[in-house]
């Protein structure tokens, strides 16, 4: 059987300016330049140079198959989506596609904001290429799906992000494609979405269908992709079973995230706050390498801030992951409300984590932050937090702990007569509540 997807030798250039010291020029600079360089008939030199963003990519997916799509920010996996959903055209190389394809790139994509829910889903089912009929035929499983039945009517405009992304999801889902094709959108919505979205994905590669699943969540990438594809600087780095390629990213990811924070290039966001540099404090303040089970951490950021007033504060977040990419938790501003609204709080944000609950091993963290829901500055693999053995219950417990045995996280526990006692005590309170007389409450 021929495969559904097949990329042979696939390059993609664009045009990018030379020394302008940025991309972006006025009307003023730009005719400066032209009339600087056209003078006295001189030959006009060349003001742009190619970029190769993807280079010599070779690979196959067969019919029924889950294929991640895997690397860091700038390894070329969005232009290579753009490519095979045929938003723009290769510069070389040839890709073959058979069968319809369904493409989830962008929150909203294919939407128009003045429509409401109900026309959007006709629109874009149009748009991928179905019938009045097939849209009819999945309409009321994709509103159930997206749980938006109370805003069907309702534009889309004034949908908030999570609604736009599981509307997204939803049509592109369910209205059939031989081909799906879905990029990192799943993480617009929370948590038992996502896993709804998951089990989706499982279901439509259980009928035969083919999915493309681009993510940065490697857990994800392994639950439910048989093999993998590991882009890095727009060439193929490796292709293979899921568990294999991850392990290889990750490998990558890690002589990367031994860089300074200053010097990365592989981030994303809109660039105002940037994340400098990341330290480590023990419990009494001084820098260490490492964490220790049960003791106090203090995790320093250094931001880079805009000049000028802050108009919105400044939502910052630490994901914690294990040695699998696998996310554990998140540490973040917006949980405990204290957001930092100035740039002198900004550029200087301190996250305390009290009796470090995780067990010994190493640890991946990533740093996100956002102004208003606008990301500024995302790095993965920002830094790897080492955490040495501690007694974290303060007892007598002595075993070696080891993370395939025990998991990565404790939780505060009491056992035994001490529970029992604070159990006791709770109830003898509800007991001594009930008793007292109404009127000695009024």
């Amino acid at each position: 059987m021929p495969a559904a997807i097949s990329v042979d030798q696939l390059g993609k250039s664009f045009e990018v300016p030379i020394g302008l010291g940025s991309a972006y020029l006025t009307l003023r600079e730009s005719l400066t330049r032209l009339v600087s360089r056209a003078a006295f008939w001189r030959k006009v030199e060349p003001t742009t140079r190619p970029f190769w963003a993807l280079q010599d990519v070779s690979f196959e997916v067969e019919p029924g198959e889950v294929v991640g799509l895997i690397g860091r920010n700038g390894a070329g996996k969005s232009t290579l989506l753009k490519i095979l959903s045929r938003i723009t055209s290769p510069t070389v190389g040839e890709v073959r596609l058979r069968g319809r394809v369904g493409s989830l790139l962008e929150v909203g994509m294919g939407f128009h904001p003045e429509l409401t829910g109900r026309e959007n889903i006709f629109l874009n089912g149009s748009i991928l290429g179905m019938s009045q009929r097939e849209i009819r035929r999945k309409f009321d499983e994709i509103v159930a799906f997206a749980e938006i039945g109370r805003f069907l009517d309702t534009p889309v405009k004034r949908y908030s992000t999570g609604m736009y992304g599981r509307l997204a999801f939803a049509v592109a889902a369910h209205l059939e494609p031989e081909i799906l094709v879905v990029d990192e959108v799943l993480a617009v919505g929370d948590a038992e979405f996502q896993k709804k979205c998951l089990k989706k994905m499982g279901d439509v590669a259980h009928e035969g269908r083919t999915i493309l699943f681009v993510s940065h969540d490697m857990g994800a990438i392994q639950t439910i992709c048989q093999r993998a594809v590991l882009l890095e600087k727009g060439r193929v780095r490796a292709v293979g079973p899921a568990r294999d390629v991850v392990r290889e990213y990750l490998r990558v990811a890690d002589a990367i995230g031994a860089m300074p924070l200053a010097e990365r290039t592989d981030r994303s966001g809109e660039g105002r706050f940037r994340f400098e540099s990341i330290e480590f404090l023990d419990a009494h303040g001084q820098r260490t390498d490492f964490a220790v089970t049960g003791e106090d951490l203090f995790i320093r950021l250094r931001v880079k801030t805009p000049d000028g007033p802050m108009t919105t504060p400044l939502d910052v977040a630490i994901s914690v992951r294990d040695h699998n990419g696998h996310k554990l938790t998140e540490l973040a501003t917006y949980f405990t409300v204290e957001s930092p609204a100035t740039p002198d709080l900004a550029s200087d944000v301190v996250c305390r984590v009290p009796r470090v609950p995780l067990l010994p091993g190493e640890y991946r963290l990533d740093l996100f932050c956002a102004t208003s829901y606008d990301t500024q500055d995302k790095l993965l693999d920002a830094a790897t937090l080492r955490v040495e053995a501690g007694n974290y219950f303060r007892t007598e417990f002595t075993q070696p702990l080891y993370a395939e045995r025990y998991g990565c996280l404790f939780i505060p526990q009491e056992w035994g007569a001490r529970a029992a006692d604070r159990l006791r005590v709770l109830r003898e309170q509800e007991s001594d509540a009930a008793d007292v007389p109404e009127e000695a409450l009024s």
